[in-house]
């Protein structure tokens, strides 16, 4: 097939690979007895991830997790601001009230309102300090929730096991499609039972839940996601039901080429 003629690819997958029928049953495929807080551990949450395409997926099914998981809930607000040091027209902040900002979820910043439990699984979203393993990518558990500090315990990099301090900070965008700059005050950590893709990139995990009812972007991404566990018969897939044909273990994909 000639590159970008027809987006519509023919995989067949390994037949070890599970299949689901939705979202739930691929919810406690991947994180069973998860309303039993004795299941929250450093090792129980370093084996599973669940891996999506798109980052509106990955908050959807993190804040269902969330629910589910039964501890108490801290919420933290960021402080939200439009840079005014690079010439921008005043008149725009007045357009653009910090409602609005609020209301923004740009890519690579944590949300204005963040949710957390004593337990959960997040991933931090800057590089603090490199040299305690605090870099951007490295997935944690929440240990204690403070007003100014989220105590962590990283689960992956060089320095697992090892406690620290996540502090808040101002943030940026790193790329912006709106009329004017922002920052945006707030811990710089996403939950993590779920994660995109290209977050997943260097990690290996024991189970693995992928949700393949959004177009993965290209082969590559494909194999990213399906490489992230350490065995084909520990992976679960969720597909659009007129895209498999289950008597052949055939999956016909479309591909965002």
């Amino acid at each position: 097939m000639e590159v970008g003629t027809n987006p519509r690819e023919v995989v067949q997958l390994p037949s070890t690979i599970g299949r689901c029928q939705n979202l739930n049953e691929l919810l406690l495929r991947v994180y069973p007895q998860l309303d039993a807080t004795n299941t929250s551990t450093p090792t129980f949450l370093t084996e599973r991830a669940f891996l999506y395409a798109r980052n509106d997926d990955e908050n959807a099914i993190n804040g269902t997790v969330l629910n589910i998981f039964p501890r108490n809930r801290y919420t933290y607000l960021a402080a939200d601001k439009m840079s005014e040091d690079d010439g921008m027209d005043r008149s725009i902040s007045n357009r653009y009230p910090n409602e609005y900002l609020n209301s923004l979820d740009p890519t690579g910043l944590p949300p204005f309102k963040l949710e957390l439990k004593v337990g959960c699984p997040i991933i931090l979203l800057r590089d603090i300090a490199p040299k305690d393993g605090l870099c951007n990518g490295t997935r944690m558990m929440v240990v204690r929730c403070g007003s100014r500090i989220i105590d962590v315990e990283i689960l992956t990099g060089e320095k697992i096991g090892k406690l620290a301090f996540i502090p808040r900070i101002s943030l940026s965008p790193s790329s912006s499609d709106f009329p004017f700059h922002m920052t945006r005050g707030q811990f710089p950590v996403r939950l993590a039972y779920a994660m995109t893709i290209n977050k997943s990139q260097e990690q290996s995990v024991k189970f693995v839940g992928v949700d393949l009812r959004t177009l993965v972007f290209s082969h590559g991404q494909l194999y990213v996601a399906l490489s992230r566990c350490t065995s084909f018969d520990r992976i679960t897939i969720l597909l659009p039901e007129e895209e498999t044909d289950s008597t052949t273990n055939i999956v016909y994909l479309e591909i965002l080429l």
